[in-house]
């Protein structure tokens, strides 16, 4: 069985690998040919600039890649999940604090060789291509404040899950599953206010045209709550984004001061429109729908794979912890995830399609969008030039050229 296990796991490692290297065989062999809609705004130059940062971040992608299935055939196949499971028995007492101590110290131990390829992707590659505004004080400090707050969370998550795991060994799986989805929620309310101003100030739009234009946008949308925010990103970094957060009274669209710089206000609007297309739309209420019913199946079957009692033989092992029984079944579901990720992509796409179409009824046009799009893949440098087969497995959002061209033809249709 433990034969079978590491064949599946290096089939699945050996499709991985081959989409990235026909996805980066496409992007160097690809005509280069853009709709009208990018005439003008990327040249050769940008374009080739634009694979040059993409062939970087490919190449720190596979070394990162190579480096995790090292470790992982390292800890699953050549001995050491065993020792170390033995180790932390030894170190420790009692369910709980056998279980923390386990998942605690290969969690910092993530984090600590994490750290080389965090600091060389911030201040080699981003630095090289001008993306990279941190000092080296500001990353630091970054760091430590989420190795405090995934601490506490974690302390908090993993200890109260293994409590209820303790309390009640026959229907662990319910209460443990309603734990996790109060905590999420909880999370949401908590971190707009709580957790994000730890790392970014939030401020009111600084355009008061923009701001009026804002609040009609939203009454027309038909949205009564919320906040529209502009956060200092650009202390971090030159990349821009926005992003919708939170629900209930502290649900609000975040809009990037890089984006404020770099798009128009007509297009700044199509693109909250976008992201207000999600609220109308009820994307939130789905997502979170459907992660909690997986959430629900997900520790049903943990609940009877563990009492099944052959997980260990898996990697024939007569006995395994409870904690080790959970990374190697946390392990063969990263296996099977990555079957489910081309369904997961596409229900997204679905959805980012769905907002788009929104933000065109909403404006009267796809014309505004598409532009910012355009000048969007410009300055953060995007791949213009995907493989069709990598967007339909990794893509949540239609593939840029096709996106842009479909909104262009939406706005010729409204003339």
């Amino acid at each position: 069985m433990k034969i079978l296990l590491l064949c599946c796991y290096l089939l699945v490692t050996l499709l991985r690998f081959s989409l990235d290297w026909l996805n980066l065989r496409h992007r160097q062999t690809a005509q280069r040919e853009l709709p009208i809609a990018f005439a003008g705004k990327i040249d050769a130059e940008r374009l080739e600039k634009s694979a040059a940062y993409a062939l970087a971040g490919d190449k720190l992608g596979l070394i990162e890649g190579i480096f995790s299935v090292l470790l992982t055939l390292l800890f699953l196949f050549a001995g050491l999940l065993p020792w170390y499971d033995q180790l932390v028995a030894r170190l420790s007492e009692g369910f709980i604090l056998n279980g923390l101590l386990f998942f605690g110290l290969l969690t910092l131990l993530q984090l600590l060789l994490g750290i080389p390829f965090s600091l060389y992707r911030n201040f080699v590659l981003e630095e090289r291509f001008g993306f990279n505004r941190m000092s080296f004080k500001l990353w630091l400090s970054d760091t430590l404040k989420s190795l405090l707050i995934g601490g506490l969370l974690f302390g908090l998550l993993a200890g109260g899950s293994l409590w209820l795991v303790a309390a009640a060994p026959q229907s662990w799986w319910l209460w443990v599953w309603g734990f996790w989805a109060g905590m999420s929620l909880f999370l949401l309310y908590l971190s707009p206010w709580l957790i994000e101003p730890l790392f970014f100030k939030f401020a009111p739009l600084a355009k008061p045209e923009l701001e009026d234009g804002v609040r009609a946008l939203l009454r027309k949308a038909g949205v009564h709550a919320g906040k529209v925010l502009q956060v200092d990103a650009s202390k971090r970094s030159g990349h821009s984004n926005a992003y919708f957060t939170g629900i209930g009274k502290v649900k609000r669209v975040v809009l990037f001061d890089t984006l404020l710089e770099q798009l128009s206000d007509e297009e700044l609007l199509a693109v909250l429109a976008h992201e207000l297309g999600h609220w109308r739309c009820g994307h939130l209420r789905s997502r979170l729908l459907k992660s909690q019913i997986l959430a629900l199946a997900s520790c049903w079957l943990a609940f009877t794979l563990l009492n099944s009692g052959w997980l260990p033989r898996l990697l024939g092992l007569q006995q395994l912890s409870f904690a080790g029984q959970v990374l190697l079944l946390g392990w063969l579901a990263s296996l099977l995830g990555f079957f489910w990720t081309p369904i997961s992509s596409w229900w997204s796409r679905k959805q980012e399609r769905q907002a788009d179409q929104f933000a065109i009824e909403l404006i009267g046009s796809g014309q505004p969008l598409a532009s910012g799009l355009v000048k969007l893949a410009r300055e953060n440098l995007s791949n213009l030039f995907p493989h069709p087969l990598y967007v339909a497995i990794y893509y949540s959002h239609p593939a840029l050229v096709e996106r842009v061209l479909w909104l262009e033809k939406r706005k010729k249709s409204s003339l």
